[in-house]
């Protein structure tokens, strides 16, 4: 699983980086094998002047599947990025899961009665 991190409006710490990437690591482990990549940008929209204006944007791009994109503002930074994480492990589960009832429903097949069957003989 590759994760890109990009800042918008400031740049990124080594600390923020490394707990970015912890943080979704461990929220995305259970569905690892099916994620091809991971964007984040993370950014003050008002720049110094504070506030609840962190942002931190989460794309997860799936195999075969659609990308499931999460968003989450606040005032501390690495409580939004916590927060977006935790969402995204939740909802790629979640899609995850769908896609596999799906793949198991379309493989099911409606049982038949072989000819010649005694509930054949019923309708005569």
């Amino acid at each position: 699983m590759r994760i890109d991190i990009k800042g918008s409006g400031f740049s990124l710490t080594t600390a923020l980086l490394d707990h970015t990437e912890r943080r979704l690591r461990f929220a995305l482990i259970r569905s690892s094998d099916r994620i091809v990549r991971v964007a984040v940008l993370v950014g003050d929209s008002n720049g110094p002047r504070g506030g609840e204006d962190k942002f931190c944007r989460i794309q997860v791009h799936l195999k075969r599947a659609p990308q499931v994109l999460i968003e989450d503002i606040g005032a501390e930074l690495y409580a939004v990025i916590d927060r977006a994480a935790e969402r995204a492990g939740r909802n790629v589960a979640k899609r995850v899961e769908r896609l596999k009832d799906n793949v198991r429903q379309t493989r099911r097949k409606p049982l038949r009665s072989p000819p010649g069957d005694a509930s054949d003989a019923s309708n005569d």
